[in-house]
């Protein structure tokens, strides 16, 4: 399988236990814990285990998030050596809580809105990689 095929999703409401400060927003830490477990996907995906999360190259936040959004996040491997994988990250609001209309409104967004976007790249234990190559070459 190639690498750019490597893909994780996931969609998430936010919710009021997700707000951290004022106005309903959501604490950025909430969509990096998103990536988190998508980069643990891929790793279990590419090599049979959850691997580490060892840094993020970058990490750029585009636009608030609240309470009530649904948030869209996608995980893409981008380049594999022995024991790492670099993986990007986008997390886009499909779904906008509409509090300014009542308690419960909510809007369906034309176009997602990009919110974060990072690089990131999750370490794979050397008994693992050692597995993954193994079974590399008997395919």
């Amino acid at each position: 399988m190639s690498d750019t095929c490597t893909i994780a999703t996931l969609r998430v409401r936010m919710g009021h236990s997700d707000a951290h400060y004022g106005g309903n927003l959501v604490d950025g830490a909430r969509i990096l814990s998103l990536f988190g477990d998508l980069v643990t996907e891929i790793a279990i995906r590419t090599d049979g285990d959850e691997g580490l999360l060892s840094e993020y190259r970058s990490i750029e936040f585009t636009g608030p998030v609240h309470a009530g959004d649904y948030i869209e996040a996608v995980a893409r491997l981008v380049r594999r050596s022995r024991l790492r994988r670099v993986v990007e990250f986008e997390a886009h609001k499909v779904i906008s809580a509409r509090y300014d209309l009542g308690p419960s409104a909510a809007q369906i967004l034309s176009e997602p809105t990009l919110v974060c976007r990072a690089i990131g790249t999750t370490v794979v234990p050397v008994s693992s990689a050692r597995a993954t190559e193994l079974a590399d070459a008997l395919r």
